[in-house]
Formats: C-alpha cells, sequence, structure tokens
C-alpha cells in the first residue's frame, strides 16, 4: 500500500478520514501487525488491503498485481485467488464438518472440492486438528474453531493472509497458541500477513508492529515478547 487514503460520510455529513495517507510493505514470509484503539483505522486498512473496500486514493498490490483500478468482478478474482482471510469470529456453517468448511472455500473459489480433499486434510493436519476432520463447529473449542478458519484461509494458497483479532473471543492460553500458529504458518507457507488487533499483549515476535492513529501511522516499533 502506497500513500493510501479513504474517507466516508457520518450521520451528521461530516467527512472523516478512515486511512490518512498510509504507506506499508509486508514481504512473504513476515508477519506485520496493525494495532491502535478502536476507531483508529486498523480495520479500514485491511479491509483496503483485501479490496473489500475501494480507496479514494493511493497504490494498492497484491503479490505483484496492482489492484486498487480494477473492476468489480476482477477485484473478486483477485480476493479468490490471491487473499485469505481470518476473520474476528470463525464464521463456520453448523451443520459442515471441519473437512467441510476447508472445501468450502475451494468450491467458493470455483473448483472441485472432491480435488482438493486431500489438500484440506494435509492443511487441518498443520494446524494442528489431525483426527477432528470429521467434527461440526459444535464439537470443536474456540480455538479448534479458529484453527479451521485459518486452515481455509490458506487452501486456495493466498499471497497474502489478513487477519482480524483473531483472539479477541478466546482465552490467552488458547489466544497465544492462534498466535504462534499464525506466525508458524506464515513463515511456512511464505504468505504475506497482516495482523491487526488492539491488544498488543497478542503480538509475540512479529516481524513490524505499526500504530494507528487517526487513520495515520504514527510509530514503528519492533515487536515485544
Amino acid at each position: 500500500m502506497s500513500d493510501v487514503h479513504l474517507s466516508y460520510t457520518d450521520g451528521d455529513g461530516s467527512a472523516v478520514r478512515a486511512v490518512d495517507g498510509v504507506s506499508l510493505e509486508v514481504p512473504r514470509g513476515t508477519t506485520v501487525v496493525l494495532t491502535g484503539p478502536s476507531g483508529c483505522g486498523k480495520s479500514s486498512v485491511l479491509a483496503v488491503a483485501g479490496t473489500l473496500i475501494r480507496p479514494d486514493s493511493g497504490r494498492v498490490e497484491i503479490g505483484g498485481i496492482r489492484v486498487d483500478g480494477l473492476s468489480v468482478e476482477e477485484l473478486a478474482a483477485v480476493r479468490r485467488e490471491h487473499v485469505g482471510l481470518v476473520f474476528q469470529h470463525d464464521n463456520l456453517v453448523p451443520g459442515l464438518t471441519a473437512e467441510e468448511q476447508v472445501l468450502l472455500a475451494v468450491h467458493v473459489g470455483g473448483r472441485r472440492p472432491s480435488r482438493h480433499r486431500g489438500q484440506a486434510r494435509e492443511l487441518l493436519a498443520a494446524v494442528g486438528l489431525d483426527g477432528a476432520f470429521g467434527r461440526l463447529p459444535g464439537q470443536l473449542s474456540g480455538g479448534m474453531r479458529q484453527r479451521v478458519n485459518i486452515a481455509r484461509a490458506l487452501i486456495m494458497e493466498p499471497d497474502v493472509l489478513l487477519i482480524d483479532e483473531p483472539t479477541s473471543a478466546l482465552d490467552s492460553r488458547r489466544g497465544a497458541e492462534v498466535m504462534d500458529l499464525l506466525r508458524e504458518v506464515t513463515r511456512e507457507r511464505e504468505v504475506a500477513s497482516l495482523l491487526v488487533t488492539h491488544d498488543l499483549g497478542t503480538v509475540g515476535d512479529a516481524d513490524t508492529v505499526l500504530h494507528m492513529k487517526d487513520g495515520a501511522l504514527v510509530a514503528e516499533a519492533a515487536a515485544v515478547s
């Protein structure tokens, strides 16, 4: 992202700068954490990075593809092929098993799930769910459901992993396990991970920590353990 600006109009007609000249780069195999108080603009940056919102101005590239000028259809294709999303809540479908949850992303991506069954099981095993392929969401703990969420985000082999408050619904121990897992899969699979959180206690050994305030990056510091 280079010099990205995004504004919107609030309820009384006033213009609000959600993103104010933000520039950042996330190399493959690294985790960049974006932190700051609620309403500072970090989720807006994540939405722009994931092509969910088109910025007012600035340059956005994903895996070498410039996306800020693409059509709606082209942006949807970029999201399917190049972006993995890990949401704050797992958003699992109640009636689908862990394996089926992961394969659902393949189906949405326009591919045959039957051809990716082995890959789905490999991913679930990689995130610590070997033996839980057939469990429904109600049979999984919060940490396990978030691990399914991570495997689902990785099944299309994205260039970028965008992660929104992944530990907010977890206790401190399970939250730390999920953060360790995210850093591990980022390095091993050489994806570029941008993670948004308001909790500095979850940062761990991230490669870079960026702080936001009022829509702008205001500080950069090495991650703290």
